[in-house]
């Protein structure tokens, strides 16, 4: 009885005693709202375990975890070659969950809108001024538009969600293609810059007149109007995680190394601006507390933490591409 005694309360003491881990997180704010909550139940779920992630935008992430400043990265535009290579801390992408990108906009008395490609286009350009132009109103056939300049919002931070949204305007127009391109930090033709998905909505939000982009969740919480966009089969589809998860399905092969594009996916249903977002994880991580509790985590998201994505409006990983991301994760030393 005395031993049994004994070895309990060594076994308690080992317990309190057991060094606390601390990772630090930096990136997008597209998942934020869904990182922010896996983040704090995992926490809750393992004593001693905090995750501290500042919504700093893809590009700030993808810079702090590559010069070592954090633990893991997070961004939803992948990695260029070029940043690849130049990185003096080398990572891997891993595919956390699925989002869809939203094209916002404020006009009193207008709860719906269609957007083409070429007049999403074209606001971005600086080519359409007026909310009455022509163009929109061939997509919106009964709504009375407006006599309003139209305020175009952008990202002013490096940013995922520019990057997926500029990524499916290079591959619907030309003109956008051979300009501005696909980026984080794009040179915008037009509009007014801010910073955060949160400040592109609390911007619209205020500004009548205004568009925006922004990742789903995000304009579902502001309670602002949110277009649809015409897709690749010709079909109008608004933002949704089951759009998203379309898109994802139209995937005939994940690459190894994951860095992979799903905007103007084929498929009826299929929401055109959506894409995956990471985690950037080092290759090495030196600390081996660290490292376990960074490959438990990645582990918990892919398994558990996806039963909560689509109350925040993402999509999980289709079950296929979740299993090849458990045996990378596996594979990692």
């Amino acid at each position: 009885m005395r031993k049994t005694s004994i070895a309990v309360a060594v076994l308690v003491l080992a317990l309190s005693t057991a060094p606390a881990q601390k990772l630090t997180g930096a990136g997008g704010t597209l998942p934020y709202p869904l990182y922010s909550k896996w983040f704090s139940e995992y926490s809750a779920a393992h004593p001693g375990v905090k995750i501290n992630y500042q919504p700093i935008g893809s590009g700030g992430g993808i810079r702090q975890v590559t010069v070592g400043l954090v633990d893991f990265g997070g961004t939803d535009g992948p990695m260029t070659d070029y940043q690849l290579a130049a990185a003096r801390i080398k990572v891997i992408h891993i595919p956390t969950v699925l989002a869809a990108v939203a094209p916002i906009f404020n006009l009193s008395g207008i709860g719906d809108l269609k957007f083409s490609a070429d007049v999403l286009a074209g606001i971005y350009l600086g080519r359409i001024k007026s909310w009455n132009d022509a163009r929109i109103a061939q997509d919106n056939p009964g709504v009375n538009l407006p006599d309003r300049k139209i305020i175009v919002v952008h990202r002013s931070d490096g940013s995922g969600t520019s990057y997926i949204f500029t990524d499916y305007l290079s591959k619907v127009s030309k003109e956008w293609a051979d300009g501005p391109g696909k980026s984080t930090s794009p040179a915008w033709p037009a509009g007014l810059g801010v910073r955060g998905n949160g400040g592109v909505a609390e911007t619209v939000s205020r500004l009548p007149g205004s568009i925006g982009y922004v990742e789903l969740v995000y304009a579902l919480q502001s309670k602002i109007s949110y277009g649809e966009v015409r897709n690749a089969a010709g079909n109008w589809v608004k933002a949704s995680s089951e759009g998203a998860a379309e898109a994802a399905a139209s995937l005939k092969e994940m690459p190894a190394d994951y860095r992979v594009s799903i905007t103007n996916a084929p498929g009826a249903s299929a929401y055109p601006i959506a894409s995956f977002t990471w985690l950037l994880a080092p290759v090495r991580l030196g600390d081996a507390g660290k490292r376990r509790v960074l490959k438990d985590l990645m582990n918990w998201i892919v398994t558990s933490g996806q039963s909560e994505a689509q109350a925040l409006s993402y999509a999980p990983l289709p079950k296929a591409i979740a299993k090849q991301v458990l045996q990378t994760i596996d594979s990692m030393r």
